[in-house]
């Protein structure tokens, strides 16, 4: 992939789900968002698209792209909905990725090809209650007994754990100690329907309201042992490595808002008049949308190229902590900018910068906080820890 210039591969790719977004999600997730309903339909369609298999080999019946690709894909729906664009995100970085990373053969082959059709969903149980952004500070446990992992503990703001197609969730959890007297950290896969794994109630959430996030709870929760993901001891280390790829996703998901800003803000200025003119002409409105277009170029520039370096196998923590942090802020601004061109209709749920700006916070603080972004910064340029 060059840097700055798309293949005719992903320009196609990202010609068909702009289309998506505008014919088929546009039209219908404001019904959606208000209701907060999971859009069964939507995610159907998608599966059909092909885009839940988007970054994974054709053996496991992916499309045979990249993870370029599935950035793409995030960024032209965002530019409509970022409900629908974390529910394929968290689908395939979070839910289907750790699989396909560490699993097992046996694993790949029994989750992935209803994974990356669509067909179902999986979720990543990482954080929890008291946790935050200490993900190493884990509590749920997991011991060995009679061949099985009982678990017990609670993960909170899950993405995708509680749909009527979510297939599993595969949870880190404390399986011993170190020789240091560090917690081991492992990864489990819970199948849904696991007795002593129950799904809580859904959050009442500020943005977002069109996706699945709840609360989940183990209890004397058994799986075979076989279903441990990875290395044992080694959960904490993969979790790092899913995230890293998961912040150039997020970046993009947050560009895509960012232009979407961008769109309804130009298209307001030409319809909308006042003093006479329309409010595009006055140099006030001119310098907002310039400045919010600016923010969204120079984002997708730093995902671009965070994904560039990945798949190239090069170095790309820093990157991608870059690219999560300038494109998470360029979100934000650039819905609060929308806003403020729209007037009072900005703040009317009945336009789309409404729902903009209820998305945009989330995204300076999921998979990752901005705050941990510059930490990562700060540490890959040599700065004490």
């Amino acid at each position: 992939m060059n840097r700055h210039q798309l293949s005719t591969e992903h320009a196609d790719l990202r010609a068909a789900v702009e289309e998506f977004a505008r014919t088929e999600v546009a039209p219908v997730i404001g019904d959606y968002y208000e209701r907060e309903a999971f859009p069964y339909e939507i995610v159907a369609k998608m599966g059909r698209m092909g885009l839940f298999g988007l970054p994974f080999p054709e053996e496991h019946g992916g499309m045979g792209g990249d993870y370029f690709a599935l950035c793409l894909a995030l960024e032209e729906l965002a530019r409509v909905d970022s409900s629908v664009a974390i529910t394929l995100e968290a689908g395939v970085s979070l839910g289907a990725m750790p699989i396909f990373r560490f699993g097992t053969e046996e694993q790949r082959k029994a989750y992935l090809p209803r994974l990356t059709s669509g067909e179902a969903l999986g979720a990543f149980g990482l954080t929890e209650p008291d946790g935050g952004s200490d993900a190493g500070a884990t509590r749920t446990t997991a011991r060995l007994e009679d061949g099985q992992w009982v678990i017990n503990g609670t993960k909170s703001f899950i993405t995708n754990s509680g749909t009527d197609i979510t297939a599993l969730v595969t949870v880190t959890a404390v399986t011993g100690r170190r020789e240091d007297g560090r917690p081991e950290i492992s990864s489990i896969l819970v199948p849904a329907g696991t007795p002593g794994f129950s799904v809580g109630q859904k959050y009442s959430k500020v943005g977002w309201n069109a996706s699945d996030t709840n609360e989940l709870v183990f209890e004397d929760c058994r799986v075979p042992e076989a279903n441990l993901v990875g290395e044992r001891g080694r959960g904490y280390a993969q979790f790092l490595r899913i995230l890293d790829e998961g912040r150039i996703a997020i970046a993009a998901l947050s560009v895509g808002l960012a232009q979407g800003c961008v769109d309804e803000s130009v298209r307001y200025a030409h319809e909308r008049h006042a003093f006479g003119n329309a409010i595009g002409s006055y140099q006030a409105i001119q310098f907002k949308i310039a400045e919010m277009e600016a923010r969204a170029h120079t984002a997708r520039l730093a995902y671009y190229d965070a994904a560039s370096r990945m798949l190239a196998g090069e170095p790309f923590k820093k990157e991608a902590a870059i690219a999560k942090l300038v494109a998470s802020n360029a979100a934000m601004d650039n819905a609060r900018d929308a806003t403020q061109v729209f007037g009072g209709y900005g703040f009317m749920n009945d336009y789309p910068v409404g729902r903009f700006y209820r998305d945009a916070k989330i995204l300076e603080v999921g998979e990752g906080t901005s705050e941990v972004q510059k930490m990562l910064i700060a540490r890959e340029l040599g700065l004490p820890a």
